[in-house]
């Protein structure tokens, strides 16, 4: 798996991104909503990362710089094909380190509360993250969880 950053301007991460926004569509109500479409990641303060074996598009996440010490996690996706083979694992590891390397002391994520994000949770958890309050901006929300990790 070659995990690389990416333009947001090809067609297969168009169509994953799609599909992310969709899911999200499919579990949460709008207001609940937090994934951002081609146009939210293609911001300064994000790095978009896209996984790939040979020529297909296995996953993507991104990093949102908040300040200098914290960062969030966004758009852990992986493609449908590809689901429990650690593709999102892979992502995460490298978003971790990526982290690490800029100095951020810590990073934060939103994620959903029903019971189709738990493989997600479970994976955030694994990797050392807590729940916590909500941070950035975000609100108490029945539909939202938030996870952090010291770095």
């Amino acid at each position: 798996m070659i995990i690389k950053i990416d333009d947001l301007r090809g067609p297969e991460i168009a169509a994953l991104l799609e599909d992310h926004l969709h899911s999200m569509t499919l579990h949460s109500p709008p207001e609940s909503i937090h994934a951002l479409d081609l146009e939210g990641l293609r911001k300064p303060e994000i790095t978009f990362w896209s996984a790939w074996e040979n020529d297909e598009l296995l996953g993507c996440g991104a990093l949102k710089e908040l300040d200098q010490n914290h960062a969030e996690v966004k758009s852990v996706k992986t493609a449908s094909a590809h689901l429990r083979k650690g593709v999102a694992q892979q992502i995460m590891l490298h978003i971790l380190e990526v982290a690490k390397t800029r100095g951020y002391t810590r990073l934060s994520l939103e994620t959903g509360s029903m019971e189709a994000f738990l493989p997600a949770r479970k994976l955030y958890e694994a990797l050392g993250f807590t729940y916590c309050s909500p941070f950035a901006g975000y609100i108490e929300d029945d539909n939202s969880m938030f996870m952090t990790k010291s770095l």
